[in-house]
């Protein structure tokens, strides 16, 4: 068998020779300006609203995600489970409210139409609704 003369004396040597010193994860640059767990948090969250039967609108997610609004499965849910009581009662445009957080939903598209917390309405004025779940 022939001895295998190698001209690294460590792994280390050989890491620095083909990536020039850099640390493959500590010195991955950010997205966006965005941390790996930002990035990861905001996936898990897109898959969590697109996973569930009730739609957000292209601006209502735009609003969750401005806003820094993350939504639990159980809030998920919850907001399913008004959508289709506001449904049953002929409610077309609905004022959801879960926790601390309100929603407008288009009862029969389905749709989110906007999200925000309850501490952003000011005036606590919402128009263009004809119903109200509280849940």
């Amino acid at each position: 068998m022939n001895k295998i003369e190698s001209q690294f004396s460590s792994i280390e040597q050989l890491r620095d020779q083909f990536l020039n010193g850099q640390s493959t994860v500590k010195n991955a640059p950010k997205q966006d300006g965005l941390s790996f767990r930002e990035i990861l948090n905001r996936k898990n969250q897109e898959q969590l609203l697109e996973s569930s039967s009730l739609k957000f609108s292209k601006h209502a997610a735009g609003r969750l995600q401005e806003r820094s609004i993350e939504l639990t499965e159980g809030q998920i849910s919850r907001l399913q489970e008004a959508a289709q009581k506001a449904g049953a009662k002929g409610i077309q445009e609905s004022l959801v409210l879960v926790d601390q957080l309100a929603f407008i939903v288009n009862v029969p598209n389905n749709t989110v139409v906007t999200a925000m917390d309850q501490t952003e309405t000011d005036t606590n004025i919402f128009t263009n609704i004809d119903g109200a779940v509280i849940i």
